[in-house]
């Protein structure tokens, strides 16, 4: 129980760094920028800036930003109690900012719960466009310290936050897939499902829980995974609050064209035409299904 709880530590830390200072480096020109743990001895400080492709002796080509274990607190003691946030701030994260149309793509090093396909789902879920993210530790930990230290250095740097609702939706996110990829033992299968039932619901603009509900219905079935009621409900409760937010259709397809292509593979087409026409046999088929039952 403790173990999982310190996973979902890292999640949650991991998300709110990341969306934060991403959408920083999207609307700026600034260097590229390293966030690095304030707890890191100086071996470990090498090892980490070694996987992270630094040279340290180029340093002032970065805006660098030092986080302590008391910013974590600070910053996440409302989504956590201080014993699972840890004492240590030693985990990184380099960003680099990148041209429009790139997309997101995650590296981790010795970060061992969430994969890259999580991360950059939940992003894209924030409103985070265009970079390349490195994380890394000196060995296996969390990496709360390089959350946190993004989120930190964006709001120094601009005085702005990615909106509430946004980080709060791609925290539920990432936490819903963790843990439905737990229990399906499939985390690639559940990022697919998350990402289709998201381009779904935000091309076709559903806001209604019914709509919502076939929506992931249809994603699941494309897909042949079966869904508890349990975790239907999850994945229900996180995608009303996705179709609330002004993410972007085309920023959505493009910031997930490696994961969407996986599901072209399958069959599953997310061109607009194509989204749309699967929608109306979401619904077609679902009220089919609906009538088999009288």
């Amino acid at each position: 129980m403790k173990l999982n709880k310190k996973i979902l530590s890292v999640t949650l830390a991991f998300i709110m760094l990341l969306s934060t200072s991403l959408t920083a480096f999207a609307e700026s020109d600034s260097k590229s920028f390293l966030a690095l743990g304030a707890d890191l001895t100086e071996s470990e400080k090498a090892t980490v800036l070694d996987l992270l492709g630094v040279d340290q002796n180029d340093l002032s080509n970065y805006d660098v930003v030092t986080i302590s274990n008391e910013d974590e607190k600070n910053y996440l003691s409302d989504y956590m109690s201080e014993s699972v946030i840890g004492g240590r701030s030693l985990s990184s994260v380099l960003i680099e900012k990148q041209d429009s149309g790139h997309g997101i793509y995650v590296t981790t090093h010795n970060i061992t719960y969430c994969t890259t396909g999580m991360y950059r789902n939940a992003l894209i879920t924030a409103g985070i466009t265009d970079a390349d993210v490195t994380v890394a530790g000196p060995f296996d930990i969390s990496g709360t310290a390089a959350l946190v230290g993004a989120l930190k250095a964006y709001e120094v740097m601009t005085g702005e936050t990615v909106s509430e609702e946004s980080i709060d939706a791609a925290v539920n996110e990432l936490v819903t897939t963790g843990s439905i990829a737990d229990t399906l033992g499939d985390s690639e299968k559940v990022e697919q499902l998350m990402a289709l039932a998201k381009q779904y619901v935000v091309e076709g603009n559903l806001d209604s829980q019914e709509d919502i509900m076939n929506a992931i219905d249809k994603a699941a079935e494309e897909l042949d995974i079966t869904l508890t009621d349990s975790q239907r409900s999850q994945i229900s409760t996180l995608m009303e609050k996705i179709s609330t937010l002004d993410i972007d259709k085309e920023a959505l397809k493009a910031q997930a064209k490696e994961l969407y292509n996986s599901l072209k593979d399958m069959g599953i087409d997310l061109d607009d035409a194509g989204v749309r026409a699967k929608l109306k046999d979401i619904f077609v088929s679902f009220i089919e299904l609906l009538k088999s039952f009288f």
